[in-house]
Order: structure tokens, then sequence, then C-alpha cells
């Protein structure tokens, strides 16, 4: 985990969600979630308070708002099932310009949508404000299971490897003149995935049998994150526990 991993959805800057510790992000993160979750599906103003919240985030992380729109785009396979549920959802139907729709599909398509689009944007901030080398010692930092942290940080470490190999695979095909133009030249295709695994497989090998000679008995070293004070700690929650506090008038307020 030593080696710096820059990725895209990585803003680099100064500003104080940049310097709060990985940990105390990590678990912001994930308590707001989890809030958002508990939220009830017929509280509109309350998504509205939490929508603002992470507004608040990202000016004062200096994300903009084109960055963040941009990088939503990943929940749009989510976007289109949720679509689908009003049409194939039973029970009560409504209509809805000339269309008939289940009723209980739209509030189910709302809560996908809403609740998904709150907790990817939450986790674009986080990837935003934070390195992926920070990421994996804020793991570490709260107790995760050593083994998935280890995973997670050989994924980043050869996510780029693979992604060369397939590069010159793709640019070898290219140079003899292959064009995927229809169904025959899956074969080909076929017959490259099958070859990037056996050289990621190797590559693996070897790359292990390098540790093993180095002293790797299955663990990593311990790397200590910075120790979060109280402030942070406090600064960190504060969005949790605002959302907490739009969570509960929602429950309570009909």
């Amino acid at each position: 985990m030593g080696a710096g991993h820059a990725h895209r959805l990585y803003r680099e800057g100064s500003s104080p969600v940049h310097r709060l510790p990985p940990h105390c992000k990590i678990a912001a993160t994930f308590l707001f979630v989890l809030v958002v979750v508990s939220t009830p599906r017929e509280a509109f103003a309350a998504f509205a308070a939490h929508a603002v919240l992470l507004g608040t985030v990202a000016v004062l992380a200096r994300v903009p708002a084109g960055f963040l729109l941009k990088r939503l785009l990943i929940e749009v396979p989510f976007v289109g099932f949720a679509v689908l549920l009003p049409f194939v959802a039973r029970g009560e139907q409504v209509e809805v310009l000339g269309l008939s729709l289940s009723v209980s599909g739209l509030w189910g398509a709302w809560n996908i949508l809403v609740k998904g689009t709150l907790g990817v944007a939450a986790s674009v901030l986080l990837a935003s404000t934070t390195e992926l080398r920070e990421l994996l010692l804020g793991l570490q930092r709260l107790r995760m299971p050593p083994t998935l942290v280890q995973i997670a940080s050989f994924m980043i470490r050869y996510m780029d490897v693979v992604s060369g190999e397939m590069r010159r695979m793709r640019i070898a095909r290219e140079s003899r003149g292959f064009e995927t133009r229809g169904i025959r030249q899956w074969s080909v295709l076929a017959k490259s995935a099958g070859a990037l695994f056996i050289r990621s497989y190797e590559r693996g090998e070897r790359v292990h049998l390098a540790m093993v000679s180095r002293g790797y008995a299955g663990t990593m070293p311990v790397i200590d994150a910075a120790v979060a004070d109280r402030a942070q700690w406090a600064r960190a929650c504060a969005l949790p526990a605002a959302a907490l506090i739009v969570c509960l008038m929602g429950w309570l307020v009909p």
C-alpha cells in the first residue's frame, strides 16, 4: 500500500474535507448512507434536505457540480431498472400521461432512484477527497479484515497492469487487420479473453513467488494511519448527525 495510485475520481485539494483523516470520512459516509436508506420514501422534504447537506459538503470540498454529476452516470443501470418497475409491478394502477402504471412500482422506482443517487453522490464525494492509498489506510484503521484490505490493495496495484495488457493485445489484433464487425469475430475476442486470464494468472504467480522470497507470510506490514482527535471526529460526524435529524423529522412529521 505504499505506492501512490491516482484515480480519476480524486481531485487534489487542501479543503477542510480533504484534510480529515480517511477513517473519519469513511465512517461518516457509511453512517450517512445508512440514515438515507432509513428515511421513509414518502418524506420528499427529507430527501431534499439530504441533497442540500451533500451539496454543502461538495462546496466545502470544492468539488464542482459538473464533476459530481458526470460521476453519477455510474448508476445508469439502476435507473433503467427503476424506470421499468412501474410497468411490470402489479397492484393498484394509476393513469400518468395516458399510461397505466403501478402505484407500488412508482413508489419503488422513486425509492431506488432517490436513495441510490444520494448514496452514489456520497461515495463520489468520498473518493473525490480521499486518495486510494488513504482509503486503504482508513479501512485498516477501522479494523477491516486484513485479507479484504490486502485484496483491495492488490486489485488497485495491478488493475493498471491488466488494463495495459488488454491494450497491448488490442493493438496487436488491430495491427493484423482485425476489426470487430459481428458475431463471427466473437471467437477471436473469446480467445483473447482466455489468453488475458492465463497471462494475468501467471503474472500473479510470479508476483507471489517474489513476495514469498522477500519474507511475505500472508500478512502485509501494518501501517498506522493518522490518529483523529475529537474535533476531527466531530466535523466528520456533522453530516450523518444532521442527516439523522432530518430522517427523524421525516418519520415524525406526516
